[in-house]
């Protein structure tokens, strides 16, 4: 539920506009559902700013489809992440039509409010093309929150021309989301180029001793550049998350960053 969206609830219900009933009826899932296998936090939004999301790995097909029926009774976005192409299979009967899976990223959007209008601008950058799944998920996370984002792959320092090509796109951003995994260096190299907040995600992608992304994770800790935020390994979701947030901040405050 929208903080709007419970305010609109008490002043109809302050006007008359609507009973005591019907009211109960809107508020009786705050500030959770208990659903014995799942506990639904209806109440999120309001205090957070941001929607439960499922997240599909180890849970059931079955208590997938439940846990987005819950959802569904509210007007946010419904975003679910790692949910795979086979298990997406077994759901999509029960999905609507309009439902947007993407098999790279592993999501799926259900739309539920408006969204022609995104808010300010992220940028999600990656390394190379195998960190785009990563990037995608952390894309889509930020898009069905409401911002605004666009894209650049294949930019890493391995051939760091085609991440100056693109200098007037990220300085147009309000926040910039690094991927990368071997090595990990690209978030130090957009930190150090930009006065904007850069998110750093380690990808799971590299050789023997990449370690899964622990080399690219320990990388982007150490970074000499100020300003960078490191999320866990192939968390694309947790940085499409504080991505949005930081956009947020920068449109209440009514700045914009400088070239």
């Amino acid at each position: 539920m929208k903080p709007e969206t419970l305010k609109k609830i008490l002043e109809d219900l302050h006007a008359g506009k609507i009973g005591p009933e019907e009211g109960f009826k809107k508020l009786k899932h705050l500030p959770y559902e208990d659903m014995e296998f799942a506990r639904i936090d209806h109440h999120r939004a309001v205090r957070s700013g941001l929607p439960e999301v499922i997240y599909c790995q180890g849970k059931t097909p079955g208590h997938i489809i439940s846990i987005l029926h819950s959802l569904d009774k509210s007007d946010h976005n419904i975003l679910a992440t790692k949910l795979t192409p086979v298990v997406f299979a077994e759901i999509k009967k029960e999905l609507p039509a309009d439902a947007e899976y993407n098999p790279e990223a592993h999501t799926l959007v259900i739309r539920k409010s408006d969204t022609d209008k995104k808010e300010g601008l992220v940028v999600v950058v990656t390394a190379g093309t195998s960190d785009i799944p990563v990037a995608l998920e952390a894309a889509i996370t930020a898009e069905a929150f409401g911002s605004r984002v666009e894209t650049l792959f294949d930019v890493g320092v391995a051939g760091i021309h085609r991440l100056l090509d693109n200098l007037d796109l990220l300085r147009k951003a309000r926040v910039v989301v690094a991927v990368a995994g071997m090595d990990g260096a690209l978030a130090s190299v957009v930190g150090g180029l930009l006065s904007q907040p850069v998110i750093a995600v380690p990808t799971s992608v590299g050789y023997g001793a990449s370690f899964g992304g622990l080399a690219a994770l320990l990388t982007m800790l150490n970074s000499c550049a100020s300003g960078i935020a490191v999320v866990n390994i192939d968390n694309g979701f947790g940085a499409g998350c504080l991505a949005h947030k930081i956009n947020l901040l920068a449109a209440s405050s009514g700045t914009e960053q400088a070239p």
